[in-house]
C-alpha cells in the first residue's frame, strides 16, 4: 500500500509543480504587461507612451497630470467645479488650466492635490478652490481622509513604490483600458486637461425630468439655526487658510462659490441657511488679510439661483451657465470687476 501511495504522489507532484508554474508564469506576465502599460502613468521606467486618463476614479489620474510641465495653473473642487474647461479659462487669462476637480472631494483630498500639483509647479499662475458642501458642513473625517478610495502612495511618496501596488485586479483592468486606447480599439472618455462634462448635452435637456429630480432631493435642514451657528466658520476654514499660505507671492488665488439652487440654501434662519451664511464668514475671515485672494461668490439669492432651468438637479448647474460663470470670472480677473448681478465679489486682490 505504501509503495503504491508513492506512485501515485508522483503524477500528483507533478501536475503541482507543473500548476504553480503555469500560474507563476501567468502572474508574471500579467504584470509585467501592467507595468509596462502603466495605465496610471506613475511608474519610474515604464515606457514613453501616449497615455491618456482612462480611470473613472479621478484621484488615480491627477497626480500623473499635476506632474506635466504643460500646466501652470489648476482648479481645485468637487463636481460642482468640473465643468469649469480650461480650455475656456486658459486663453484670456494667459494660463494653461488643470482641471482637478473630482467627485465628492472632500477638503482632505483637495489639498493633497494642491501638494502634487505645487511639487511639479511651485509658482502657480492661478489657483481655483471651489467651497461648497463640501467645505461649509464637510462629512465627518473629511478634514483628515477622504471620502472614497485614494491611493495615498502616489501623492508624495517615491515613485518606485508603485511597482507594489500594481499587482491587483483593478490595475490588470485600467491597463487593459489603456493598452485599448494604446492599439485604437478605445475611445478617449476622460480630457487629458482633467476636464470631462459629466452631465447630458444640453440638447437633451428636460424641464419636467428636472422637476422630478427636485421633488426625489433631500429637502434642506429648515430647522430653525441655533443662536450664533450663522456666526461660526466651519471647521475647515483653517485648511483653506494653510491651502492658500502654501502658494507662493506670484500666484493668483480664486476663491470662488459654484452656484447651487436655491431650493438648497434654505429657509431665513435655518440651520441651511445658517450654515451657508457662516461659511461664508469663514473664507471671509481666511481671505480678508490676504491681498492675492479673489472672492466670488455665486452662491447665493438671484435669479440664476432661482430658476430651475439653470440645473440639472439642486447641485449640479448647466453647460451654459458655466460658460457664463468662466466669463464672469474672467472678467474679474482681467478687469477687476464684473458687471453679472449673479455674482457677488466680496474680496479682490490689491494691485501690485
Amino acid at each position: 500500500m505504501k509503495q503504491a501511495g508513492a506512485g501515485q504522489a508522483g503524477p500528483w507532484r507533478r501536475f503541482a509543480l507543473l500548476a504553480a508554474l503555469v500560474m507563476g508564469v501567468t502572474g508574471g506576465g500579467l504584470y509585467l504587461f501592467i507595468v509596462t502599460v502603466d495605465p496610471w502613468n506613475i511608474l519610474p521606467f515604464s515606457p514613453r507612451l501616449d497615455r491618456i486618463p482612462v480611470t473613472s476614479n479621478a484621484r488615480y489620474t491627477m497626480p500623473a497630470l499635476a506632474r506635466e510641465a504643460r500646466f501652470d495653473s489648476a482648479i481645485i473642487g468637487t463636481s460642482t467645479s468640473r465643468l469649469m474647461q480650461p480650455a475656456v479659462l486658459g486663453p484670456p487669462l494667459g494660463a494653461h488650466f488643470l482641471n482637478m476637480a473630482m467627485n465628492s472631494a472632500s477638503p482632505w483630498e483637495q489639498s493633497r492635490e494642491l501638494d502634487a500639483f505645487l511639487r511639479a509647479h511651485p509658482a502657480p499662475r492661478v489657483i481655483m478652490i471651489g467651497i461648497d458642501a463640501a467645505w461649509c458642513h464637510p462629512r465627518p473625517g473629511s478634514l483628515s481622509g477622504p471620502n472614497r478610495p485614494w491611493p495615498e502612495w502616489m501623492y508624495g511618496h517615491p515613485a518606485w513604490m508603485g511597482y507594489l501596488h500594481m499587482a491587483s485586479l483593478y490595475a490588470l483592468q485600467e491597463a487593459a483600458n489603456e493598452f485599448l486606447w494604446l492599439a485604437g480599439r478605445k475611445a478617449q472618455r476622460f480630457g487629458s486637461d482633467g476636464y470631462t462634462s459629466f452631465v447630458p448635452p444640453d440638447s437633451r435637456y428636460d424641464p419636467a425630468r428636472v422637476q422630478a429630480i427636485f421633488s426625489r432631493w433631500a429637502p434642506p435642514d429648515n430647522t430653525p439655526a441655533p443662536p450664533g451657528m450663522a456666526e461660526t466658520p466651519p471647521p475647515g476654514m483653517d485648511l483653506l487658510a494653510d491651502m492658500l499660505a502654501r502658494m507662493p507671492a506670484t500666484t493668483l488665488r480664486v476663491v470662488w462659490f459654484p452656484p447651487a439652487s436655491g431650493f438648497l440654501h434654505g429657509t431665513p434662519g435655518s440651520v441651511a441657511d445658517a450654515r451657508l451664511r457662516a461659511c461664508r464668514l469663514g473664507v471671509n475671515q481666511v481671505t480678508a488679510p490676504r491681498h492675492d485672494t479673489l472672492v466670488l461668490d455665486f452662491n447665493h439669492d438671484t435669479a440664476l439661483t432661482a430658476d430651475r432651468d439653470d440645473f440639472w438637479d439642486p447641485l449640479h448647474y448647466r453647460l451654459p451657465v458655466a460658460l457664463r460663470i468662466m466669463a464672469d470670472i474672467t472678467a474679474a480677473i482681467t478687469t477687476g470687476h464684473v458687471d453679472d448681478p449673479v455674482v457677488d465679489m466680496p474680496h479682490a486682490p490689491t494691485p501690485p
